[in-house]
């Protein structure tokens, strides 16, 4: 009979489903990755923003190559003998950007404000020496700024620089840019000048803020040269109009100001003594 033979083997086939496609580790590690350079990228947006262009170059400079050696490469091992396929200029290994140059750069700056504070000392005690009266002194500002050595020379309400609405130089005006000239004549900086003038009303016909900043400008800078400043040592006259007001209210008198710049890029002093 059929049942006395041996049972049918019956094969059950288990079908495993893992869910590595949906709890797999891969995608956190890129994810992470993605945050990361997002986190540097808007680091990096933010020192744009927040730093000024010298801090910036401090921060460039501590992330320069700091292993430098000789500037001109002859037979070094490596592509191209050593040297590199951009500039001479870029990468330590072509000589510079080591830690040597970034002292002596700092050192150079230090120098530099060094002399310009020097030499803000002795405009003021040379201000302070010959002005003709103690009101002459509250004319001028001198102040070191990342540009150079700054000299603001303003009307106040007893005394004017410039003759009112006029390019004409007071007396007064005439004898502290003279002592001016005559100081910043120990040194070879170049300078530059601006005019500023208050806020004119509303109401005025014709505006003439731009002409006459421009113009009081240029008659500075003749005044300077006829009282010695070599003409060489001019590189910018121009006026600001009311665009860049110092004191508050913006009509204010003292608004009516120069503002002579010395350069501290390649101070030269002579004799500041």
């Amino acid at each position: 009979m059929a049942g006395d033979g041996p049972a049918p083997v019956i094969i059950k086939r288990k079908k495993v489903v893992t869910g590595e496609g949906h709890h797999g580790g891969a995608w956190k590690v890129a994810y992470a990755d993605f945050v990361t350079a997002m986190m540097a990228f808007f680091m990096l947006m933010w020192l744009l923003n927040a730093t000024t262009e010298k801090q910036r170059k401090g921060i460039a400079d501590y992330f320069n190559p700091t292993i430098p050696v000789n500037r001109i490469s002859g037979g070094g091992e490596g592509m191209f003998g050593g040297t590199n396929i951009f500039s001479e200029e870029v990468l330590a290994r072509s000589g510079t950007g080591g830690v040597k140059d970034g002292a002596q750069s700092a050192h150079s700056e230090r120098s530099d404000r060094e002399a310009l504070e020097d030499l803000s000392e002795t405009v003021s005690g040379a201000l302070r020496q010959e002005a003709v009266s103690d009101q002459s002194l509250d004319h001028v500002a001198v102040h070191v700024t990342d540009e150079g050595l700054a000299i603001d020379i303003f009307d106040i309400e007893q005394a004017q620089v410039f003759q009112k609405n006029r390019a004409v130089l007071t007396e007064e005006g005439r004898q502290l840019l003279g002592i001016v000239a005559n100081v910043l004549g120990r040194v070879s900086n170049e300078v530059a000048i601006t005019g500023h003038v208050p806020v004119q009303p509303v109401v005025i016909r014709k505006n003439t803020g731009w002409e006459l900043s421009v113009e009081r400008a240029l008659v500075v800078r003749r005044h300077m040269q006829r009282a010695g400043l070599e003409a060489a040592r001019f590189h910018r006259i121009s006026g600001k109009a009311d665009r860049l007001a110092l004191f508050d209210p913006p009509a204010t008198i003292r608004n009516n100001r120069i503002r002579i710049l010395v350069h501290g890029n390649r101070m030269k002093p002579k004799d500041i003594n």
